[in-house]
């Protein structure tokens, strides 16, 4: 599964993100817990390498604990702040502003000797459809971002102002010129980084079920009943039909619906928390001077 993206409004996301440093003191990158390599554009640690950083593990709600706090460890080894969050309720909202206040408090400390109280200004960035807008929204206590569950909602740089002292920078989803890893790639198409309508999902939902079989067997098995540890990736989709009762006339099993079930219910977390990357995997690198066409993702 290659996949090459980066259209036009994506070469465009990125120069905003250029050109808006210079406004803003600390960076809160978004990451999907689910796949937080695969969710964590690589060009960023380029772009961002003389800012602050702070990265937020979203959706932990819907991965292992455990892999979500190694992690956070990983991370924080990095020389880089970490927490696990979830944007859909209010129980990180206060850690969350803490971590990004500490990211500034240097800059904060040198302008209140100077006799100057300083408003903290964070650029909010990450991959389409990892919760940047539902993030601000829950922290600033009110919609005042673009939200949708579809890649691509954000179109353009909205400031959003949490206290008389922190502000918040929503911007676009931005991608990176092609990933290779077609296990990363898989992984962004699970979890729905990556448009459906573009992919085959029947293909798509059996690879995520091949996965699924391996890490959490007893859960998918709880899940849909005819599935067994052993079933090749080809009958587990079949397999999902026979369990749901997806059977069309002719006695054929419906496996598009299947698909577009099994992908649903893995991404409103109804089969088992799932951490799809682990932390001792290596991240491939990126290589931008490749060329890409315009195919997926906005």
């Amino acid at each position: 599964m290659l996949i090459q993206w980066y259209p036009g409004h994506m070469a465009k996301a990125r120069r905003m993100l250029i050109e808006n440093l210079k406004l803003i003191d600390v960076v809160v990158e978004i990451v999907d817990a689910r796949a937080p390599r695969a969710t964590r554009n690589p060009d960023f640690d380029d772009l961002f390498s003389q800012k602050q950083r702070v990265i937020l593990l979203n959706k932990s709600d819907l991965a292992s604990p455990q892999e979500t706090k190694a992690w956070v460890e990983y991370y924080r080894r990095q020389g880089i702040a970490a927490i696990e969050f979830v944007a859909t309720n209010s129980a990180k909202k206060k850690a969350a502003v803490t971590l990004i206040e500490n990211a500034a408090s240097e800059k904060v400390k040198r302008m209140r000797e100077k006799g100057i109280n300083k408003v903290v200004r964070a650029m909010v960035v990450g991959i389409p459809n990892v919760g940047k807008s539902t993030f601000i929204n829950r922290i600033a206590g009110a919609t005042r971002a673009q939200v949708g569950d579809k890649p691509g909602v954000t179109k353009g740089k909205q400031w959003v102002k949490v206290s008389p002292y922190l502000e918040l920078m929503d911007t676009p989803g931005l991608l990176w010129p092609k990933l290779e890893d077609e296990g990363l790639a898989a992984h962004l198409a699970y979890i729905g980084s990556i448009k459906d309508d573009i992919m085959d999902v029947e293909r798509l939902a059996s690879g995520l079920l091949s996965e699924l079989n391996v890490i959490c067997p007893a859960e998918l098995a709880a899940r849909y009943k005819k599935i067994t540890p052993e079933m090749p990736r080809e009958e587990l989709l079949e397999a999902v039909c026979r369990s749901r009762g997806f059977i069309l006339s002719g006695n054929e099993a419906d496996t598009e619906r299947a698909a577009r079930i099994v992908l649903d219910e893995y991404r409103a977390g109804k089969i088992a928390r799932v951490t799809l990357d682990r932390v001792n995997e290596p991240m491939p690198e990126p290589n931008p001077k490749e060329e890409a066409n315009d195919g997926t993702a906005e």
